[in-house]
């Protein structure tokens, strides 16, 4: 029988081991496992194997561990990971798609009773409809101002209850109602915190951009690099445009109001010396289009339709034979 490890001893095998994953993964993502339990840790393992390795442990030796590696490295993006490392907390290295990692990571949720002190995540609701209970457990639902009514000899609630609000602690009523009731409300899982990316550390919402989203951002920026260079008259590639046209503007105005022209101001100043051709040229555009119409086809009518060749042209008679 091999003999048991000591303390010292597996604490130098966990610090290999991280430094290990630590130069091997360029990707890692810290997911916080609050009231995750073995057996699912172990499922979410198996799901991951191939191009993931789970790794939870002590933050203490975490932090040792990752800041004696960066000294020893002299790689000090490795440091952007100390800060993350609080809370029940665990890290997934990974050389596989980041979304595509952590969508599988959530796939691993498994229900859970509302125990007593556990501060809820989410709203729970208690629907209406008949609960299976004989009468003489009405006062559950009393003690909680749920309304109810007896329905063929077992109580029925009669409209949706809000039981627990999010962020609120789950009391001795509520979780002894929720369990009679047969509802486990809450679901746990590993939950991504944050992703460490090549010494570059973002929010998990990043995995969710498109390119849409992203093109739609660069969009915005570009509109407020427009915005802010024509308010300072600085001159960019976005707000050239935009500058060219204000100052083609301020020419022709300066144009219409002298007696200084030239040939495109001397258009604008014949339409405004008879404002009637505004309309003139309104209506020229559609009527050319719509009269190029009949025009085609009068041609067609004038055609002459090809005169149908007789027997006798062709070579027959009307008594041949």
């Amino acid at each position: 029988m091999a003999p048991k490890a000591t303390k010292a001893e597996k604490k130098q095998n966990y610090d290999s081991k991280l430094c290990q994953l630590l130069d091997e993964f360029n990707q890692i993502l810290v997911v916080n496992a609050d009231n995750v339990g073995s057996n699912q840790l172990q499922s979410i393992r198996r799901g991951l194997r191939g191009d993931s390795v789970v790794l939870m442990g002590k933050n203490t030796m975490m932090k040792r561990s990752v800041r004696m590696h960066a000294e020893k490295t002299g790689n000090n993006a490795f440091l952007n990971l100390v800060p993350l490392l609080v809370g029940n907390v665990g890290l997934i290295f990974t050389k596989g798609d980041l979304k595509e990692v952590s969508e599988e990571v959530a796939k691993y949720k498994v229900g859970a009773p509302a125990r007593v002190g556990l501060v809820a995540p989410i709203d729970v609701v208690v629907p209406p409809g008949n609960t299976g209970l004989d009468p003489s457990q009405t006062s559950f639902f009393q003690v909680l101002n749920i309304p109810t009514k007896i329905n063929k000899g077992t109580v029925e609630i009669i409209t949706p209850v809000e039981l627990i609000k999010k962020g609120d602690k789950v009391g001795s009523s509520e979780a002894a109602l929720l369990a009679k009731l047969a509802i486990r409300p809450f679901s746990y899982g590993l939950v991504v915190l944050s992703v460490y990316d090549n010494g570059s550390v973002f929010s998990p919402e990043v995995l969710d951009l498109t390119e849409d989203d992203l093109v739609a951002k660069f969009a915005i920026g570009v509109s407020m690099v427009t915005s802010l260079s024509l308010a300072i008259s600085y001159p960019t590639l976005a707000a050239a445009p935009h500058m060219f046209v204000n100052a083609y503007k301020n020419v022709l105005s300066i144009a219409v109001v002298t007696e200084y022209s030239f040939p495109e101001a001397d258009k604008v100043k014949e339409f405004l010396k008879d404002p009637s051709k505004f309309a003139v040229a309104a209506v020229a555009a559609p009527a050319a289009a719509s009269g190029a119409a009949p025009a085609a086809a009068k041609e067609e009518e004038k055609k002459p339709e090809p005169e149908e060749e007789s027997d006798e042209e062709m070579g027959f008679g009307l008594f041949d034979e």
